[in-house]
């Protein structure tokens, strides 16, 4: 009976954390639900100089413009193997735009998406490209998932080598708005960073038992940690080796964390599998929860803001949701 009693109480008590482990709910819901005609896994996007003119990019040579802000998109058909290339990233600087995707491949434009351009890449080549970034009139930096950094600054005719050796399969890669980046591995058991000047990458041991999920950087160059079982942790100092404590900002739920994005330095948004928005507005010291955008049947994997009035979060299942600025102006205008 003993025993019995032990386990009663037990059990009460896990009940008990569990409600207390309920993030608060946001307010308000400034996201909007865009419906995107497609089957394909989206992966990036981006807008030209033009704020009302985007491009989305994914899985099959998937290829869809808008031209206005990001309400309705239209496909563009290249003359690819759809089922063959997958378009990792895309990147405006003004009117000209730049397209990476595997196998490796490499699409420049120089009229705001008009038309593309094929590029030959080296089969030399270490990795295939997951991510470029336009830097201006025929200039580019593009990263590959081993870790190779390339420039270019005559239209991707040439490419010089930023780093010496690659760091290997990577989960995901950043760069900063300086040129800093921060690789994860690909099982999560560390992180290498790299700023412009370094010969190699600096691998970084993690500093948790928890496997890394994903990594970024503020606006500051410090960095922010996503790691399995929902844990958000924040380096005290922009070299990465001092960290805040860890935070888990809901105990009772397993979903992953898988990506963060500041609208503004103080107004975080982080995203998780099975529809889930979490959002901080002192900076990730506290906590609540988007519940309105729960019942959405995706994971959201990629939270992008070009300005604290755009931003868009990608879910599989070609999900996307558009911040509504009006929807927040408004919902805190009554609340004071």
């Amino acid at each position: 009976m003993k025993i019995w009693h032990k386990l009663i109480a037990l059990f009460a008590v896990v009940l008990i954390c569990v409600g207390c482990s309920k993030v608060p709910s946001t307010s308000y819901n400034p996201w909007e639900v865009i419906s995107v005609d497609t089957d394909a896994k989206l992966l990036d996007i981006a807008f030209t100089g033009n704020p009302q003119h985007g491009f989305l990019v994914g899985s099959n040579a998937t290829l869809l413009e808008t031209k206005d802000g990001g309400e309705t998109w239209q496909p563009i058909k290249l003359q690819l193997d759809e089922d063959k290339y997958r378009f990792n990233s895309v990147s405006f600087k003004g009117q000209e735009g730049w397209i990476v995707g595997e196998p490796a491949l490499l699409l420049h434009s120089t009229d705001e998406g008009k038309s593309w351009l094929r590029i030959p890449l080296s089969e030399k080549l270490p990795g295939n490209p997951i991510s470029i970034i336009a830097q201006g009139a025929n200039s580019a930096e593009m990263a590959t998932d081993v870790g190779a950094i390339y420039k270019t600054t005559d239209g991707g005719q040439n490419w010089k080598a930023q780093v010496e050796e690659a760091v290997g399969v990577v989960r995901n890669l950043e760069r900063s708005a300086d040129g800093k980046y921060v690789a994860v591995s690909a099982k999560g058991n560390f992180y290498s960073t790299w700023e412009p000047g370094q010969n190699a990458w600096v691998p970084h041991n993690r500093n948790s038992s928890r496997r890394v999920e994903n990594m970024g950087f503020d606006e500051n160059g410090r960095l922010w940690m996503l790691a399995r079982g929902g844990q958000i942790q924040f380096s005290e100092t922009a070299d990465g080796e001092k960290w805040l404590e860890p935070q888990n900002p809901e105990l009772a739920t397993s979903w992953g964390l898988l990506d963060m994005a500041y609208r503004t330095p103080d107004e975080i948004w982080v995203s998780g599998g099975s529809g889930n928005l979490l959002r901080s507005s002192d900076g990730g010291k506290t906590w609540e929860k988007d519940r309105d955008v729960e019942g959405i049947p995706a994971n959201f994997y990629k939270i992008v803001f070009f300005s604290p009035e755009q931003g868009f979060v990608i879910g599989d299942r070609g999900y996307l949701l558009k911040y509504q600025p009006d929807i927040a102006t408004a919902s805190k205008s009554d609340a004071a």
